[in-house]
Formats: C-alpha cells, sequence, structure tokens
C-alpha cells in the first residue's frame, strides 16, 4: 500500500511540477507567520507518582497556533494523560518549526535526552513531506531517531503521532494540495510500519482534527481547540483504549 501511494505521489509531482512551484512560493508569500507557543517547555500537572512525558517534533509540537505550550499539543496531552491514569505528569517539549525528522534527531535529541523519560511522542511528517522527501528516507530518518532517543533513554515507548493530512489544510490551493496530501499519506503509511518494533505504537492523525473550523489563523496548524482533539485521541492509544490494546506505560 505504501509503495502505490508513493509512486502515485511521485507522479503527481512530476506532471504537477511547474505549477506546484508558482503554487507553494505563493503560499509562502501570503500565509501568516505564526509564532510558536510562549512560555517554559517544561511543566507539570500534578498528581502523585509523576510520569515523565517527552514529546518530539517539528512546528505542532513547538505549539505554533497556540499562545502558550498548555494550549498545544503537549500541555493538551499531559492533562489527557493525567486524567486518565490518575496521577501526575511532568512534561517537557522539545520541538522546531520547520525542522524534518533528520533534523530532531541531529539536533534536538540530545538535549531532550539528557533526563529520563517514561513516554516519548514524536510528530513530525509535514516537513518531510513540503522538502519531498522520499517515504523510505522518512522511515529511515524516523528508525534512526527512534533507535537513538530509545539507546539513550533506555526501552521507553514510543507514541508516533502520524503525518497531519495536508489534502485538508485550508492554506494549501488546488492542486498543490492534492499533491502534498498524496505525498504526506505515502510517507505517513511509512511510518505506520515502525508499529512493529517491540514498544513503538503508531495512530493516525484522525480526520476531524483538520475540520478547518480548529485550524489556527494561517490555516497550517491547529488552533488551541484542534490540538486538544488531536492529544485526547493520543491519550486514549497511551491509556490503551485502542481495539484491542494496552496502556503504553
Amino acid at each position: 500500500m505504501s509503495t502505490s501511494k508513493n509512486l502515485l505521489a511521485t507522479v503527481a509531482t512530476a506532471g504537477l511540477a511547474p505549477w506546484l512551484v508558482a503554487q507553494g512560493l505563493r503560499v509562502r508569500r501570503t500565509t501568516p507567520r505564526l509564532p510558536g507557543a510562549s512560555g517554559p517547555l517544561t511543566g507539570l500537572v500534578p498528581g502523585p507518582d509523576p510520569l515523565r512525558l517527552l514529546v518530539l517534533g517539528e512546528s505542532t509540537v513547538d505549539g505554533v497556533g497556540a499562545d502558550t505550550h498548555e494550549e498545544a499539543l503537549t500541555g493538551w496531552l499531559a492533562s489527557a494523560l493525567a486524567d486518565r491514569w490518575g496521577r501526575g505528569i511532568s512534561w517537557r517539549v522539545a520541538g522546531r518549526t520547520g525542522a524534518n525528522a533528520r533534523t530532531v534527531r541531529a539536533e534536538l535529541l540530545a538535549g531532550a535526552c539528557r533526563e529520563p523519560a517514561d513516554l516519548v511522542v514524536v510528530a513530525l511528517g509535514v516537513n518531510d513531506t513540503i522538502e519531498l522527501r522520499s517515504a523510505a528516507r522518512y522511515r529511515r530518518d524516523l528508525l534512526a531517531l527512534v533507535v537513538d532517543a530509545r539507546r539513550v533513554l533506555g526501552p521507553v515507548p514510543v507514541l508516533l503521532a502520524g503525518v497531519p493530512p495536508l489534502g485538508a489544510f485550508p492554506a494549501l490551493p488546488q492542486p498543490l494540495r492534492l499533491v502534498l496530501g498524496l505525498r504526506g499519506a505515502a510517507l505517513d503509511a511509512a511510518a505506520a510500519t515502525l508499529a512493529t518494533l517491540p514498544g513503538v505504537t503508531y495512530w493516525p492523525v484522525p480526520r476531524e482534527v483538520v475540520d478547518p473550523a480548529l485550524f489556527a489563523a494561517d490555516g497550517f496548524h491547529p488552533g488551541p481547540s484542534g490540538y486538544r482533539l488531536w492529544a485526547e485521541q493520543l491519550a486514549e492509544i497511551a491509556y490503551g483504549q485502542s481495539p484491542g490494546g494496552r496502556a503504553l506505560v
């Protein structure tokens, strides 16, 4: 399935290349540039026996579209996990706007892993899609990131958030939206194969998260309500509520 998606995305990219370049430049020029979330990169949801949560990734982890990290993916995820487990959550963020899987591994991972973690969540794929990385290369980079994180942290559970469906991003015009949607789906399918590794879980971004009403002003990132819905879904998976699932921690 991932091979056919990758082939379709490649054909579409090649056939529409001149148009896509022009549209991409226009989107870059006209889309509002929102900052990352402000405030501390660490926090605590009070409760007994705190679980140490580390979230790695791109602009969604950087909290673009939210004012603070409490209103972005990590803060909502920490709150949702605390509700489900009935324990505290000590969270920290290692995200960078514009980062891909390779740069997160090369430039953010070492600093992020200086402290222990009980659960690692990884949210990547949009920048790898925009940069036209192949599904195979994305899988290699994502695998290397997971392996290096666990080499330092030990056999910590890893939850891979799927690649957001760019085919539903309001900021993208057609046919750019179609082509990036196809390319993102190919990368997402490649990421899903890593769930065969012990201790690694994958969960796709739910379609309801990309409701246009839940996007930030740039039409490219979630707003606080979108982040909350996404976090609730990830928390359900971490807690073991997927069909036949079990808690990750």
